[in-house]
């Protein structure tokens, strides 16, 4: 018999809009809305919209201030409890919370929800139409936020500058070099993984581009590819630029079945687990070692009572190759099954901070379609530093649903390295990349010079630049003077 207090996830409202004149589209609180009616009639129970006592989002681009209490208010749940999670804050952290209130009796009906409408600004800027927003200056009830640093001064004035692809393009070289690959077989790996991916988002009616990809497109740079950081093209990277919002309906199953939810559409959370430690790309011992979904993969799976190998549908966070290949390793998920379930963050669509809404979203519309199923959910937060798992069912768990923070384990796990900003004496590479502005490039790497700590370096040497887009120089000896390296 399914505990009447046990979380269930009973509807998923996805929706998208792809208009070339913006003044056909719509503000991305609009979309929000409307994922979340789409939810309600997804459940079979739109009622629900009613009872709800909490709504969440993720901040996205747009500046509302409580875009939970608006859309309260068009569903018919106008004193519902807000709360937005700003940047930093694990996009798995909030569905994992609903389902702990829920679970604990704090809470009958929840909504997690979260969208952008970055395609509609853009053809707004492309063709000199206005967007305007809805302006809203309220305050929610609950505010998240994440309070540590996650990039250095000397990162981001060292060539790496405000974009993410820069540092996982340098965690990535150094998972290259741990996994014993040339650069041109690299490059083909990381290519190939993610033409699978496009060939899985042309079979995902919500995603974002559904035309396949060969490694080819992907790999090798062109005029509508180009490279942004060695070795990731722009095809390698998230789509942020999307009109794309997810929703996902919540409750007690006591809930659902006093709202005469069919039991079909019942998913249930088995086990959410975090890790909130933080380092710096720079102070991290080991760039392409990733404690904190290690760890959150095991306490998540034993909490289930899963393994690895029970796992039906997979999908990992895929904001970047190297977050997909380094989840699948330290949560030991073979390539017997794809990694995705969406098509990934460059093809299904990247909605800023709320693509972890959308994957689960679709993992939940896999597991209703199968008599019995698992999947599970990974998230990123943090330049790969902090990280969710989440595992899904389409039966009930043998055991209460668990929320687990493993934060204090990892920390425990892991010392911080000495960090630098200028050098003087030899080291040897630990990670490192081509960082391409305009018609410009440089290379950057981390070099540990001993007796000194980790400095992040920089060069404009043609001849170096060459060799790190050819050869493999990761654990190759360096020479660092100031914030200049060159290969010895």
């Amino acid at each position: 018999m399914t505990d009447p207090r046990g979380p269930v996830l009973v509807g998923v409202g996805m929706v998208e809009q792809r208009e070339e004149d913006p003044r056909d589209a719509v503000e991305a609180l609009e979309l929000m809305v409307r994922a979340t009616q789409r939810a309600g009639d997804d459940s079979g129970a739109p009622e629900l919209l009613k009872r709800i006592d909490w709504i969440v989002t993720p901040r996205g681009q747009a500046r509302y201030g409580d875009p939970c209490r608006a859309i309260g208010r068009v569903v018919g749940s106008p004193d519902a409890t807000t709360t937005v999670a700003r940047v930093g804050i694990l996009q798995q952290t909030i569905i994992g919370d609903a389902c702990r209130r829920i679970a604990e009796g704090e809470i009958d009906v929840a909504v997690v929800v979260g969208g952008e409408a970055r395609y509609r600004a853009l053809r707004g800027r492309i063709l000199g139409v206005e967007t305007p927003e809805t302006e809203d200056n309220a305050m929610p009830d609950h505010l998240l936020e994440f309070d540590g640093q996650l990039v250095l001064p000397s990162e981001y004035e060292g060539g790496l500058g405000a974009m993410p692809v820069g540092y996982y393009a340098l965690i990535e070289s150094a998972l290259r070099a741990a996994q014993g690959l040339t650069v041109d077989d690299h490059r083909d790996r990381v290519a190939g993984l993610y033409s699978r991916f496009s060939e899985i988002a042309a079979t995902n009616p919500h995603a974002w581009r559904r035309q396949p990809v060969t490694a080819e497109e992907i790999r090798d740079a062109s005029a509508r590819n180009p490279m942004l950081a060695f070795p990731y093209t722009k095809l390698h990277n998230s789509s942020w630029n999307v009109d794309q919002a997810t929703a996902l309906l919540l409750c007690s199953a006591g809930a659902a079945a006093a709202a005469g939810v069919d039991r079909s559409r019942w998913i249930f959370p088995l086990a959410s687990a975090e890790s909130n430690h933080a380092l710096a790309l720079s102070e991290r011992p080991q760039l392409a070692d990733v404690p904190g979904v290690r760890v959150a993969g095991q306490r998540a799976f034993e909490a289930a009572g899963v393994t690895a190998g029970d796992l039906d549908l997979v999908e990992l966070y895929s904001c970047f190759p190297v977050a997909v290949q380094t989840h699948a390793r330290e949560m030991g998920i073979g390539d017997d099954v794809d990694w995705t379930v969406t098509g990934g963050m460059p093809f299904a669509g990247g909605p800023f901070n709320s693509y972890v809404l959308q994957s689960t979203g679709r993992m939940g519309e896999l597991l209703r379609e199968r008599a019995s199923g698992v999947g599970v959910v990974s998230s990123v937060s943090g330049l790969l530093t902090k990280h969710g798992v989440a595992v899904w069912s389409s039966a009930p768990g043998t055991r209460p649903f668990a929320l687990l923070d493993v934060t204090r384990e990892v920390d425990r796990s892991v010392t911080a390295c000495p960090v630098v900003t200028e050098a003087n004496g030899a080291g040897t590479i630990l990670g490192c990349t081509v960082v391409y502005e305009g018609e410009g490039r440089h290379g950057v790497a981390i070099v540990d010079v001993p007796d000194t700590g980790h400095c992040l370096a920089r060069t404009d040497d043609g001849a170096v630049i060459e060799e790190l887009e050819t050869v493999e120089c990761v654990g190759r000896p360096a020479r660092v003077v100031g914030q200049q390296f060159a290969l010895r």
